[in-house]
């Protein structure tokens, strides 16, 4: 009877696992999880140029590197095919304007290298170097992204 229990337990993980990694594998599923990924690297980033937080250089660094990763392969997740479906965000203006897509993650790719390459000590040397990277984040966002309520 215990076996039999574990063997149930251990299929329905098994099945429940492979659901999830089936829906991982869907580009509009990974580009929301990296999107996520930015948006919690950005929280203390945010706390810190407002105040509502010390400066922690170590911090900043590594939500900077966040972003650095998120940049280098998130253009990558929009193949034709993946304008809809799961709740996506994304606006038509990717796809009917790649060129102009592509050059606003590169834009963003940019602030963040050279955030990262400044290596900022304090507040005000870091306050130009992550207003910079957010203009970028926002200016992609206003064009390329359908907020959804």
């Amino acid at each position: 009877m215990i076996k039999r229990i574990c063997l149930t337990a251990l299929a329905a993980a098994v099945l429940t696992t492979g659901t999830v990694i089936a829906d991982g594998h869907e580009p509009q599923a990974k580009r929301q999880d990296l999107m996520k990924s930015v948006g919690k690297a950005a929280k203390p980033m945010g706390q810190m140029l407002r105040g509502d937080m010390a400066f922690d250089a170590q911090v900043l660094n590594e939500s900077l590197e966040k972003f650095l990763y998120v940049s280098q392969q998130y253009g990558d997740l929009f193949p034709a095919g993946s304008e809809s479906g799961y709740e996506t965000e994304a606006a038509p203006a990717i796809w009917e304007d790649r060129a102009g897509f592509d050059e606003a993650l590169g834009n963003w790719r940019s602030a963040v290298e050279k955030a990262l390459a400044a290596q900022p000590a304090t507040l005000e040397d870091a306050k130009p170097l992550a207003g910079g990277v957010f203009q970028t984040c926002k200016g992609c966002h206003d064009t390329y992204r359908i907020e959804n309520d």
